[in-house]
């Protein structure tokens, strides 16, 4: 609920005027602020992930990442120019580098065949608070907290941050459910398969603490390198939808609904909303996949498809701006483009985390769930700027928007054309 409140309120808020409590930027600063914020929230996990699987057990380090990301809220309450907006950026991008609940569900969850649903279903509560988060926010700051003409800002980042407070407090009297997981650094945790390999070794008079990674294991380690720079393409695209909402169809868009001037926030709203209705239908389709005498569909053919579903939602775009011709459209038409942005997403975000529990080494666990966010980080680092220079750059907005399908077409063309090659490098 407060990463995605405060995700979505950074786009609002940096460029509203001064006199409205904002802080008068550009679009372009906008944009650039937030594809920070979401930058450095994946590139944290990347030291995090080093203390989780060699020093310090999961379940303690992330009630202290929550505090920390309270704690950087709280500094965003306080904003009047964009030195406390970076230093809410550097606290929330710290404090979710030691939140490994992620981690832990990949180890409390033993049977390989149900970690897929597992993530999907985990998925589905992650953007349960994303969807009160983002909705309640549009209501907060616009009609709630405003007052004499100022948007209520301030009171929602204090309220993102009173949250992460209570989650501290509620994960750690949460423990008593989690048996030993995440009391010890992931590499102490290990797998049964791993347990085997150890038993092996030692009846070789050898110990797999001394033993470098198996052939098997670097070739799983270098599939979660590829899919992760595939990622890299998808969150490109994914972030950089949103921008528009924000910006170009504020303009474009009639977003006034029987006499309720429509939140801008909602729109991210009705993405939770439909990751939280997908969620548990995809679990469902991961598990009767994995029933049929040929197994699943394979991590590479699922991202194919998410990428080439995200290319469908820009074709979207398009149309919408083809249809409006000089005019404006109704923003209820941003329902059927989220719900085309969430189809792709759903077969593509959750499942890498899953993969990353499949096949990661134990020792290496939080670390290689680092390197997924990498991706996310470079991606996230990319989109804002990107944004600047084509959608701001005085480029046709169609044009730009057939362009990127284009990209993802391609995209996914190459991951089925590959998919047999890239699926050996995670067999035994």
């Amino acid at each position: 609920m407060a990463y995605y409140l405060g995700r979505s309120l950074i786009l609002i808020f940096v460029t509203a005027t001064v006199t409205e409590g904002g802080l008068g930027l550009s679009k372009s600063q906008g944009a650039t602020m937030q594809s920070l914020l979401t930058a450095f929230a994946y590139l944290g996990p990347l030291v995090g992930g080093v203390v989780a699987d060699r020093w310090i057990g999961g379940r303690y380090t992330t009630p202290v990442g929550m505090v920390i990301v309270g704690i950087g809220y709280f500094c965003g309450s306080l904003a009047k120019g964009p030195g406390m907006v970076y230093l809410m950026i550097l606290c929330v991008s710290a404090g979710l580098g030691l939140f490994k609940n992620g981690a832990m569900i990949g180890r409390i969850i033993t049977d390989k065949s149900q970690i897929d649903s597992a993530f999907s279903l985990r998925y589905t509560l992650v953007n349960t608070g994303a969807f009160i988060g983002t909705f309640a926010v549009g209501i907060l700051y616009k009609d709630v907290f405003a007052k004499d003409g100022v948007l209520g800002f301030s009171p929602c980042f204090k309220l993102a941050a009173l949250s992460m407070f209570l989650g501290a407090a509620w994960f750690t009297w949460g423990w008593r459910f989690m048996g030993d997981v995440g009391k010890k650094p992931f590499k102490l945790e290990k797998t049964a398969e791993e347990l085997e390999w150890e038993k092996e070794k030692k009846a070789e008079k050898k110990t797999a603490k001394h033993e470098p990674l198996t052939t098997v294991e670097k070739k799983r380690m270098g599939a979660i390198f590829l899919v992760s720079g595939f990622s890299v393409i998808f969150w490109i695209f994914w972030n950089l939808a949103y921008l528009p909402v924000y910006y170009y169809w504020t303009e474009h868009m009639n977003w006034v609904v029987a006499g309720y001037e429509v939140p801008t926030t909602w729109f991210d709203a009705a993405n939770s909303f439909f990751c939280v209705v997908l969620g548990p239908i995809m679990a469902m389709l991961w598990v009767k996949l994995a029933a049929r005498p040929k197994g699943d569909m394979s991590l590479f053919r699922k991202t194919g498809i998410g990428i080439g579903v995200l290319g469908v939602s820009y074709l979207f775009f398009a149309l919408l701006d083809v249809m409006r011709g000089d005019g404006k459209i109704s923003v209820l038409w941003l329902i059927v483009f989220a719900f085309i942005l969430t189809l792709g997403e759903m077969f593509f975000s959750p499942l890498g985390h899953a993969f990353i529990s499949k096949y990661s080494p134990s020792r290496y666990l939080s670390t290689m769930m680092a390197v997924w966010g990498i991706a996310t980080f470079i991606s996230s680092l990319c989109y804002g700027p990107i944004y600047g220079a084509t959608f701001e750059g005085g480029f046709d907005f169609k044009v730009i928007c057939i362009a990127i399908a284009v990209i993802a077409a391609i995209s996914a063309i190459v991951l089925f054309a590959l998919d047999k090659k890239l699926s050996k490098l995670v067999e035994d």
